[in-house]
């Protein structure tokens, strides 16, 4: 079970292997093994990288728990509960709306551990920040950091109800010079905002808007589009709530960019400790299944 998760966690059979002095020919028989008894393929193999089936989704968060339980009983805890100070970082918005939440159940259940939450519209260095685990909303490039991606989130055009009757909605990207905009970067008079090619979805193309309202906040940019004020540009996780109720209409979907994908950060040395490892593995399941509803709630537009 260790191999099978580390192999997901690290992308690849020969890293896992690493992580725990093994071949990576003994981590391809252990997980064979797994999919034997669990009469199914739980991974999918290319030259490229690894991927869940379904079943594979399903043993992973039953795994992830067993093993979270086992650490707890190892030599050098004793048996005690978990104990420790824990360090993460993630945005700002996401951080309150979707992290909070699953940070204060994990107090709940380990009284003996606390958690130091820095969340910020910036990108907060985990190593040189002194933080143990950070959540991304980005692409990641290349790094010897582990990471577990958690699902995806999308990129969104939205404006209010009463800007629309107003100002009418635009009907391509390009449209956009015609209407008011609120931006998200103050220092700047120009932003460039991504969009799909609907005839070639996996090209994108970006386009200048210069808005007239420019905020740091993400809140502050919701609620000023909530007023009427403007069209914006918003992930899907900071908006649903506003789009099933009306609050909030979803503009140009056919020219909505790919999902960014989100994933739980962490170096390997903090995840040999418990406490934290046990946060990992909290997190990540919270998270896979929070973003799961998110994407039942704002599908794609082929959906």
């Amino acid at each position: 079970m260790a191999l099978f998760v580390a192999a997901v966690d690290e992308g690849s059979l020969a890293a896992a292997g690493r992580r725990h002095g093994r071949s990576a020919a003994s981590v391809t028989r252990a997980i064979a093994l797994l999919e034997e008894q669990a009469g199914e393929p739980l991974l999918l193999r290319s030259t490229r990288r690894l991927s869940l089936t379904a079943g594979g989704e399903r043993h992973l968060a039953i795994w992830r728990e067993v093993l979270c339980s086992l650490a707890r009983l190892t030599p050098g805890h004793g048996g005690t509960a978990l104990r420790g100070t824990i360090r993460v970082t993630a945005p700002e918005l996401f951080g309150r709306l979707h992290l909070l939440p699953l940070v204060e159940a994990f107090l709940d259940a380990h009284p003996s551990v606390s958690i130091r939450m820095t969340l910020a519209n910036r990108l907060v260095d985990l190593i040189g920040g002194g933080m143990d685990v950070a959540v991304r909303l980005a692409a990641l490039p290349d790094s010897s950091l582990s990471a577990i991606r958690v699902g995806a989130v999308r990129a969104l055009l939205c404006a209010s109800p009463d800007y629309l009757r107003r100002a009418g909605s635009p009907a391509t990207p390009e449209d956009l010079s015609n209407h008011q905009t609120i931006g998200l970067d103050p220092t700047s008079e120009v932003e460039l905002w991504p969009f799909a090619m609907p005839e070639k979805p996996e090209r994108r193309r970006t386009v200048r808007v210069r808005p007239r309202l420019r905020v740091d906040s993400a809140a502050a940019l919701i609620d000023a589009a909530v007023r009427g004020r403007g069209i914006i540009a918003a992930r899907s996780y900071q908006v649903a709530e506003l789009l099933a109720a009306g609050r909030l209409v979803r503009l140009l979907p056919r020219f909505e960019a790919r999902p960014v994908p989100v994933h739980v950060i962490f170096a390997a040395s903090v995840g040999a400790d418990a406490a934290r490892r046990a946060f990992i593995d909290h997190a990540a399941q919270g998270l896979r299944t929070t973003l799961r509803s998110l994407a039942e709630a704002v599908p794609g537009p082929s959906a």
